[in-house]
């Protein structure tokens, strides 16, 4: 099957062909991508990836009202965790979001709600050629950013957005030469 070209080896292989650019609705699951994407930032999604099995453990299944409630004992629980990237900076994020989420899920009624209105409720089709076209932020990404940055969210920038429409399938980048370009393209009608 002729992927996208990121999708090489495993884990990524299994993640393109069964997870990203489907369009999710899930608050917690969009709740985990947030996070995971936040947590991204200068490594690789392969390592995130990878740990992310352990992120679900350490942080009580991606639970947003549980893990608002953290302290000073779970942060140190979570620096100490090789499971999870340890970055103070990062986790300080995780239960700061956490926080966050409530209030637009309050405003909102959901989070999915909230996010999708980027997109006005349906995924972006984009029939790129070749990985160089894809951009690592839009004018929909940075409104986003924007919007979250003003609620108080932390590490939300503009790419950081763009990998979340992406993953989460606001917006579909698979190729137009990949197969999955067309199965998402069908779904999201």
């Amino acid at each position: 099957m002729p992927r996208c070209p990121w999708a090489a080896s495993e884990p990524n292989i299994t993640y393109h062909d069964e997870e990203w650019g489907v369009p999710m609705h899930d608050d917690r699951k969009l709740f985990e991508f947030l996070i995971l994407e936040g947590a991204q930032a200068g490594l690789s999604w392969t390592t995130i990836l990878n740990k992310r099995d352990n992120y679900r453990k350490a942080l009580d299944g991606f639970r947003p009202e549980k893990i608002a409630r953290y302290g000073a004992r779970e942060m140190k629980q979570l620096l100490a965790d090789p499971g999870v990237v340890r970055n103070r900076l990062k986790i300080t994020a995780t239960i700061n979001n956490a926080k966050m989420f409530g209030s637009v899920r309050e405003e909102f009624v959901s989070f999915d709600a909230y996010l999708w209105s980027f997109v006005g409720g349906t995924p972006i089709q984009n029939r790129r050629r070749r990985m160089a076209d894809v951009p690592a932020r839009t004018p929909e990404s940075d409104a986003m950013s924007r919007d979250l940055l003003k609620r108080g969210f932390k590490f939300v920038g503009s790419t950081i957005c763009y990998a979340l429409m992406q993953a989460t399938g606001l917006v579909n980048d698979h190729l137009v030469t990949c197969p999955r370009h067309a199965e998402l393209s069908d779904i999201s009608k």
